[in-house]
């Protein structure tokens, strides 16, 4: 005999929080800055410019090596303030992801965040929960529990209930005083431990044992995580490495060149280091890992979580969005507006959501001989006893616990004037089989007017085969008005019974043979942003699909309205799926790509339909929120799963979590995934850019014999001007506008498209010949070095404050962008002038840098030449607009 179910009153476990503390496992700890720091200098980068500086020294330049070590040093800086920015944002949004536990306190069901649970505290499992701490089982129905994070076996356990035979001491249980030392020694076979998933049948138990003390926590004390780098940043940091391999072959060319035409070792020597500056990009991953973490953030604001930065590249990409209906495309509020009883007599029910107050009015006349209040009575009672919700007023109104649909037939009760609570105490369960998706149906036997009687309730299609029709019930007029129903929108429900002489040991030996008393129509409207949603997702060439176990016409009126399906658009049912997919590849894509609405469909069948969506081409994004999501939800490209009523084992699952569960949501991903991606885009174009122009610069003084344009202590200080201020600050930039009138970019489609390619090089080009033509005229004037010098690198300065503005955009031109709209990119470019001109007045830099001071008509001729960078770049976005629409 299983233990009495106590539970803690609030006051008590207000106590054992302050006594045990929250029930959290200890967080990594955070990298140290300076360990931050050291890293900076990790990278084949920073190793090319390490050996600059020491061959530097050797050969006796110590000006140069210093100034490498400074500007290495000065970009260190840099990346640990962005590296431990960061990853201050991603620990902040990790605690924002929600973690939930139904716990009985003070006799009522309530669900708690799950740091809150406390030992003592009574713990209910359902499927797709992660049990939140170690507990001890005293109620068990087909519990299978999947430990395979704690033993690695992937086979599930099945899990018992402690008797009164093991050495559980029920007192402990119910005085609330389970603690650490005075664990109870049961079997495993009798205990749930924290971190593993509940995957089928309902468990109910008493917590021993909570964060540190708990199996995982022991386990993770010993254990050091990794965080994976998105596939992102590892494509950027293999394009460094071979950067940096060009770079090393460039310079042994180059070396081979010179040495060859007997010119000076040293001037060689200069002549690399300045073509080694001047291609790496140093703060490159820096600026993407930022992006990315800004994008985080954003997405946040719009209820979306991101669990890993892959999901910010990814959403971008998605070109088609398989949502489920119930919470997501709806409210998740179930109102029943119709009963109809097995003979056919209807009723309207008034009232919406949770308000109690409406009555149940009949929809015809209504025959003095007919017991209908007894058998409406029946089909309320039947409601509320195969129910597992719980219904409460509190200060905000009537708040419901559990599955909507269990709520609503609660609020049927009450307007029907039958105290649920009353009467489950007085018809006491005796057994029952919980609401499973996969049956379709749940069920319960209670003591009912002095019998025994088992109840079911679940879809009508799977009551009808365990029930016995007499002359009097028609079928075939109950599915008609099943269909009716349907076609309207309603979900539809059916109830059943059956009077039993003794309690059975096994409930599912008495499913047949059952009486049917009724059906009723309940009504989840949609949500009032889905319809706009939708039509955004149309403009944005995404497609957008309805996967649900809803019956088809339900399914079809929701799909018709909110737009994802046409007036002449079918709905496709799971055994349609099973029948195409027998039939072979072929026939099953024909299948899938027919429609956009599916019913009835199994989870497995979900599955199918997500691999051959993926298959066929389309990059997939599935939204989800049961146990039985978990395979879409992690097979998919993208997996969204839902933050308010998702399963644990469903977030685990996913990539990003809902913490709204609003279709309106994923949109809204999608459009800051698409931010995000661009803005990288764009810090890319605009440092790869101005470093080809400025090896365009050496490249030229070696073609045409002139002495080095600038120096590689100019090129660093250019460089650190530009990757330390700017670079960072087009990682803000805000949306251009346009992000969902664009087709989405192909998930195979390469950083440097064709587009991107083409900028590069006539931006570079451009550059590099026009601070090159400066630089000759300068010299072939009789201009000295040091000042013909001085105004290149003014020019390339300016160069890069004009080249900011043209990365912005990749298509819209600069004129028709908000000029304030990213005051971070205005203050960069502000900065890195103000900085330049700051290092000309300034003693000790001046002479290290060969600055002198210019006046304001010299500056305004070169922002003149600068501004020439504008009118090119312009003039090729014009050029490839006109090509796009051709």
């Amino acid at each position: 005999m299983a233990y009495p179910l106590k539970n803690l009153t609030y006051k008590q476990a207000k106590q054992a929080l302050a006594k045990f503390g929250l029930n959290v496992l200890p967080e990594a700890e955070s990298k140290n800055i300076l360990l931050i720091f050291f890293y900076q200098f990790k990278g084949p980068f920073i190793y090319v410019l390490l050996a600059a500086a020491i061959l530097s020294f050797f050969l006796e330049q110590h000006i140069n090596a210093f100034f490498i070590l400074v500007v290495l040093f000065i970009n260190a800086i840099i990346g640990t303030v962005q590296e431990f920015s960061a990853e201050k944002a991603a620990t902040a949004l990790k605690k924002m992801v929600p973690s939930y536990a139904n716990v009985i306190r003070g006799d009522k069901p309530i669900k708690i965040d799950s740091k809150t649970v406390v030992p003592g505290d009574l713990l209910q499992l359902a499927p797709g929960d992660k049990v939140p701490a170690d507990m001890i089982l005293v109620r068990s129905h087909s519990l299978k529990i999947d430990e395979s994070m704690l033993t690695g076996e992937s086979v599930p356990v099945d899990k018992i209930q402690a008797e009164e035979k093991h050495n559980f001491d029920k007192n402990v249980a119910a005085d609330n005083s389970i603690n650490n030392s005075n664990q109870p020694l049961v079997d495993k076979q009798q205990a749930c431990y924290a971190g593993t998933v509940v995957l089928n049948g309902r468990g109910s138990g008493y917590v021993f044992a909570t964060g540190v003390d708990t199996e995982i926590g022991k386990i993770s004390q010993s254990i050091e995580s990794e965080q994976t780098k998105p596939p992102l940043l590892v494509r950027i940091e293999d394009f460094t490495l071979k950067i940096t391999y060009t770079i090393l072959i460039l310079i042994a060319l180059i070396f081979l060149i010179t040495l060859v035409r007997g010119d000076d070792l040293g001037h060689v020597f200069l002549l690399g280091v300045a073509l080694a500056v001047s291609a790496i990009p140093e703060g490159l991953p820096a600026a993407i890992t930022v992006a990315l973490a800004i994008g985080m953030r954003r997405m946040a604001k719009v209820q979306v979580i991101i669990r890993n930065l892959l999901a910010v590249e990814a959403l971008g990409s998605c070109t088609y969005i398989a949502s489920d209906k119930t919470g997501t495309l709806t409210v998740n509020e179930m109102t029943i507006q119709k009963v109809v009883l097995a003979d056919g007599i209807a009723y309207e029910v008034t009232g919406e959501g949770l308000d109690l107050h409406g009555e149940v009015i009949p929809s015809q006349e209504i025959n003095n001989n007919q017991n209908v209040k007894g058998e409406l009575g029946l089909l309320v009672h039947a409601g509320l006893l195969a129910n597992e919700s719980f219904l409460e007023k509190t200060s905000e109104g009537w708040q419901g616990q559990g599955d909507m649909v269990d709520v609503a037939f609660l609020v049927l009760a009450a307007k029907f004037d039958i105290d649920y609570q009353d009467t489950r105490v007085r018809c006491k369960e005796l057994a029952q089989i919980p609401y499973e998706s996969e049956n379709a149906f749940c069920a319960s036997i209670n003591h009912f007017q002095d019998k025994t009687v088992l109840f079911v309730k679940g879809s009508v299609e799977t009551l009808a085969t365990m029930c016995t029709f007499n002359d009097g019930v028609n079928l075939k007029k109950l599915e008609q008005q099943v269909d009716q129903l349907a076609s309207n929108g309603y979900r539809v429900l059916g109830v059943a019974y059956k009077e039993l002489t003794t309690i059975p040991n096994n409930i599912e030996n008495e499913l047949a043979g059952l009486s049917f008393i009724g059906m009723v129509g309940m009504i989840d409207p949609l949500r009032n942003d889905v319809i706009s949603a939708v039509e955004s997702c149309k403009e944005a060439s995404i497609k957008v699909a309805m996967i649900t176990g809803d019956h088809p016409k339900t399914a079809m009126a929701l799909a018709r309205q909110s737009g994802i399906a046409t007036s002449d658009m079918l709905a496709v049912t799971g055994e349609q799926i099973a029948h195409a997919f027998a039939k072979g590849k072929a026939a099953f894509s024909d299948c899938v790509h027919s429609t956009r609405v599916f019913a009835r469909i199994s989870p497995h069948q979900k599955k199918q339909i997500i691999e051959q969506i993926m298959h066929d081409g389309e990059f997939v994004a599935v939204t989800g929120d049961g146990v039985n999501d978990a395979p879409a939800l992690n097979h998919a490209h993208v997996g969204v799963a839902m933050g308010l009523r998702g399963t644990d084992v469903a977030r685990e699952s996913a990539d990003i979590i809902l913490t709204d569960d609003h279709f309106a949501s994923i949109v809204d991903g999608i459009t800051q995934g698409r931010i995000v991606y661009n803005n990288i885009r764009k810090v890319i174009f605009l440092l790869i850019s101005t470093g080809a122009a400025e090896i365009l610069l050496v490249l030229f003084s070696l073609l045409f014999g002139t002495p080095l344009p600038l120096f590689p202590l100019q090129l660093l200080w250019l460089n650190l001007v530009t990757n330390g201020i700017q670079d960072v600050a087009l990682a803000f930039e805000p949306a251009e506008g346009n992000e969902l009138s664009q087709p989405a970019r192909s998930p195979n489609e390469r950083i440097f498209n064709r587009l991107m390619i083409e900028r590069i090089v006539v931006n570079a080009i451009v550059m590099g010949c026009l601070a090159f033509t400066l630089f000759k005229w300068q010299i072939d004037s009789g201009i000295a070095e040091q000042e013909a010098r001085n105004m290149t690198l003014l020019l390339m300065v300016l160069f890069e404050n004009v080249h900011v503005l043209n990365s912005r955009s990749e298509k819209l031109s600069i004129f028709k962008q908000y000029f304030f709209g990213n005051k971070f990119l205005l203050f960069g470019m502000l900065a890195a002038q103000s900085i330049h001109i700051g290092a000309m007045y300034t003693p000790g830099i001046r002479e290290l840098l060969q600055l002198s001071p210019v006046s304001l008509n010299q500056w305004l001729n070169l922002l003149a030449i600068a501004l020439v960078l504008i009118v090119v770049d312009e003039f090729h976005k014009l050029i490839s607009h006109r090509k796009c629409n051709q």
